[in-house]
């Protein structure tokens, strides 16, 4: 249902966030430590979390217009 969906697409959008966090986190700790490879995981980690923002973005913006288009339909 429309409501369990825009909740689920919340949490994939907090779950981006987290990733993002994460991954800044590991990059930062990976400067400290001279660590490449844990710098590289944290970058991984960055760029999944922003990956589950856009995607979560995108599912709004393909609800918001099926919701238009039904709109429509009806007015016609």
């Amino acid at each position: 249902d429309g409501v369990r969906i825009a909740h689920a697409r919340k949490g994939a959008k907090a779950m981006g966030l987290i990733d993002k966090l994460t991954g800044r986190t590991k990059k930062a700790a990976g400067d400290l430590a001279d660590d490449p490879s844990l710098r590289r995981e944290g970058r991984k980690e960055e760029r999944k979390g922003e990956e589950k923002e856009q995607l979560a973005d995108a599912q709004d913006r393909v609800e918001e217009k099926a919701k238009d288009v039904a709109d429509l339909e009806r007015r016609t």
